[in-house]
């Protein structure tokens, strides 16, 4: 057993022993041997642009057939440089890149002037045959450099969503939307690469224990062919209408999968640092508030259904406005209807008929669906920066007024996603679900982490769910512009939503300024799309119905035939 032990002993002094030599042989070579060697590749790397060294992963759309198209990539190619400080002979310098590539002869010689300094960029993104050939020169002070940066290839789409790669400090990092909010996982570490053999063997032990960079790729649930004809559409109803800006969300409403959604006016990426309002990087569909107007009351007609204060059926009189104290509510055209029904509440979009419906089943009741309804918090969708919906007026204030108001959209406000992901709940069966914009992340090109959709809670019943689909129905194919857009072979349940806007500097409402919506899922009982629009301040038009049925009604058509779903009448 002695003997056993002094034999382990002396081998692992033996390692130890060959170890020293390794090393001792290497720190020789690395010292002396090549000293040189390393102190000229040193001092080239103090004058080149080594630390522009740029790596990312890639972030990518998904078409309908499950193929994969880039969206966000890295782009390699070369910049050419100068060392003013070695080179010789500038005039014959010039006359043999220009053969090359297209340079200007007065900023090359202003740049080859300066003697003390020892890099000059003479061009950027040189194409791979090109910058070969300009190093094929052998010109001293004239050199080649690989460089890489963030492309996006699809120019504007999707901007919102994506964001961009650009500066903080010195380091290049996701300044918005998807870029900044996976940052982590789509940053590649390049300065902490081991800079010797030595350090390798430690860093190699660091990233054991710690775990590693993830290496992460990104797929989207973003269908390009659908993003772009959603973002046509608004830029259509943006120029036609002459408004601040218009926005669209298209949600599968059983699960939360976005297929796509956008906000005009947007940005190229690719040329981010030209965009003079950076106003124009915020997001609105998840970092702006409005007060919705209509679309609202089939929220709260489904909650009184839910709630058992009504049924479609239920009858009311209709006298054009109700008094709250000094407060009158109106219906928009301030007339009376007299004795009518729920249905007609919706169908002639009754701010009365709202306040009846809320009244049904009381305001404590009211503000648990519409906090229940997601309303007044962040939906969780992975962008950056989202903020939650205003709805204090119905939490901590206990006038009926507020609530009356609430009732039909007016005096809360939310964002267009917490919007959207409310109105899902009666498409899909009275559920709130999570919307999620990435589909799956790769870690180290082969661990896939898919999202799984996620039910939140269930605000209204089955039952509810249906019945307020069957009155949106009845809304499409007889209210809406006459029934002018009912589909023959198709259900379509819609609603439109036309609210003012407060008065800058003032607690009264604007008779002028109108943020326009509509929101509308197909087919109807079993819906696989739900879309909604919006467009702030249009001129020349009073009514959501003129502005975004046509829109909706052509995404809609555009859906049933790209998607092939099949008729439901």
């Amino acid at each position: 057993m002695k003997d056993g032990f002094k034999a382990r002993t002396r081998i692992i002094y033996l390692i130890i022993f060959l170890t020293g030599i390794i090393m001792t042989t290497r720190l020789f070579f690395l010292q002396v041997v090549n000293s040189e060697q390393y102190k000229n590749e040193a001092n080239k790397q103090h004058f080149s642009p080594a630390a522009k060294n740029f790596d990312r992963g890639s972030i990518f759309f998904t078409e309908k057939s499950g193929r994969v198209i880039s969206a966000a990539v890295v782009k390699n190619a070369y910049q050419i440089y100068m060392n003013p400080k070695v080179l010789e002979d500038s005039e014959d310098a010039y006359a043999k890149l220009s053969k090359i590539v297209s340079v200007n002869k007065t900023d090359f010689m202003a740049k080859a002037a300066k003697k003390n300094d020892p890099y000059e960029v003479i061009m950027h993104k040189v194409d791979k045959d090109k910058a070969l050939a300009v190093d094929a020169l052998n010109i001293k002070g004239l050199e080649i450099y690989p460089e890489s940066w963030r492309y996006y290839p699809a120019g504007k789409l999707a901007s919102h969503v994506l964001g961009f790669v650009g500066y903080k400090g010195d380091s290049l990092v996701g300044r918005y939307g998807l870029e900044l909010a996976y940052e982590k996982k789509l940053k590649r570490d390049l300065d902490k690469k081991p800079v010797n053999s030595f350090a390798e063997i430690f860093y190699g032990i660091k990233k054991i224990v710690a775990g590693g960079l993830e290496n992460a790729d990104i797929t989207l649930t973003l269908e390009p062919t659908v993003q772009s004809m959603l973002e046509k559409k608004l830029e259509e109803i943006l120029e036609k209408y002459k408004g601040k800006m218009s926005g669209g969300i298209i949600m599968e409403p059983s699960t939360g999968k976005i297929v796509a959604m956008s906000a005009k006016p947007d940005f190229d990426p690719n040329f981010y640092s030209e965009e003079e309002n950076i106003g124009v990087f915020t997001n609105p569909l998840v970092e702006s508030v409005f007060e919705m107007g209509s679309i609202a009351k089939p929220l709260t007609m489904a909650a009184a259904i839910d709630g058992g204060g009504v049924r479609p059926d239920t009858m009311y009189t209709d006298n054009g406005f109700v008094k709250y104290g000094s407060a009158i509510i109106k219906n928009y055209d301030g007339k009376a209807r007299g004795k009518v029904d729920m249905q007609e509440v919706l169908s002639s979009s009754l701010n009365t008929g709202a306040v009846f419906a809320m009244q049904s089943i009381g305001k404590e009741k009211f503000s648990e669906y519409i906090r229940n309804y997601g309303m007044g918090n962040r939906t969780g969708i992975e962008l950056p920066n989202e903020v939650s919906g205003k709805i204090s007026n119905i939490i901590d204030n206990n006038r009926e007024l507020e609530y009356a108001t609430a009732s039909f959209g007016q005096g809360i406000a939310v964002t267009p996603m917490e919007m959207t992901v409310a109105l899902a709940s009666l498409a899909n069966g009275g559920k709130i679900v999570k919307p999620y914009l990435v589909d799956k992340i790769t870690i180290d090109g082969f661990r896939d982490k898919k999202t799984q959709p996620e039910v939140i809670r269930q605000v209204i019943s089955k039952e509810a769910s249906e019945d307020i689909s069957r009155m949106l129905v009845k809304v499409v194919d007889g209210a809406l512009l006459g029934g002018k857009y009912k589909m023959e072979n198709y259900t379509v349940a819609a609603k439109t939503g036309t609210a003012q806007y407060m008065e800058a500097g003032s607690k009264n409402y604007s008779e002028e300024e109108y943020l326009h919506t509509f929101f509308g899922y197909v087919p109807a009982f079993e819906a696989k799309f739900i879309v909604f629009l919006f467009v702030a301040k249009p001129q020349g038009v009073l009514y959501a119905s003129h502005t975004l049925t046509e829109p909706f009604m052509d995404i809609t058509k555009f859906l049933l035939n790209y998607y092939e779903v099949p008729p439901d009448r």
